[in-house]
């Protein structure tokens, strides 16, 4: 049975469920290809607030799948191609307008693991495992996708993880700041599908507001006076009336996005 990319929503919340259960969602190049164009049409849905990144079961996802590797990285056009649509598949997680919330159970390994860092917030269940274990493997992880895990991890940690191919429980990882939180397993849906929620009762505007500010300020450039006048955008929208007015009445704030 082939993977898939599964996706659900349930009014401003989506799931979207790496499937590919007889691998423990191991990521083929299809699934690579079917995640960018969901994580695509999930952008452009503005009735969105928050999108929930899962394995099916018990796992997040076992990495990549080998078995295709042979055929699929046969030569380096070939690698190239296959690794570039992988780049593809986390830019468009990574670039979600929506906040992305991971939820982790089981092996976080690999093109999981890349998955998970490309997300906003990970929520993971104690039983957890997190690493890429391809030096064991005899192949090094393509630059394209150790940008990500180098942004999360930070250096040390992503040396860690790829030099010494271990893998690290779940309070390693979160001991290390790779990790949001850590709950028991039987509860880390429910903390995942509640951290959603608590990102969709704000409004949605300001969430992507710090989502883009976020990730400009990485790159260390001093704003531009353009860009300092748009950071008040927020003033003219009816969320932040709503806002204002909420907290003024001690209600709470019912935010329609702006």
């Amino acid at each position: 049975m082939a993977g898939d990319i599964l996706l659900e929503r349930d009014g401003s919340l989506a799931t979207v469920t790496l499937f590919n259960p007889e691998k423990l969602n191991a990521i083929d190049a299809a699934m690579w290809r079917r995640l960018a164009a969901v994580m695509a049409e999930l952008t452009g849905d503005g009735s969105l607030r928050a999108v929930i990144v899962r394995g099916d079961g018990a796992a997040f996802a076992a990495g990549g799948d080998l078995d295709e590797f042979r055929t699929e990285r046969a030569d380096v056009d070939k690698a190239l191609a296959y690794h570039e649509a992988v780049g593809k598949a986390l830019t468009a997680v990574e670039t979600c307008r929506h906040p992305t919330v991971a939820m982790i159970l089981g092996p976080c390994v690999g093109g999981g693991l890349e998955i998970a860092c490309a997300c906003d917030l990970r929520i993971a269940g104690a039983s957890a495992r997190f690493g890429a274990p391809i030096n064991k493997l005899g192949f090094s992880m393509y630059p394209g996708e150790l940008a990500g895990l180098l942004r999360v991890a930070g250096l040390a940690l992503a040396k860690e993880i790829l030099l010494e191919g271990r893998l690290l429980t779940a309070n390693e990882a979160y001991e290390k700041g790779l990790l949001t939180r850590v709950v028991p397993d039987k509860l880390a849906e429910a903390e995942a599908l509640a951290t959603a929620k608590r990102i969709a009762d704000g409004a949605p505007c300001v969430a992507r507001a710090h989502k883009r500010w976020l990730t400009r300020l990485l790159d260390g450039k001093p704003l531009t006076d353009a860009e300092k006048r748009a950071s008040f955008d927020f003033l003219g929208t009816a969320d932040y009336a709503e806002g204002l007015a909420a907290f003024a009445e001690k209600r709470k704030p019912d935010f329609k996005g702006c």
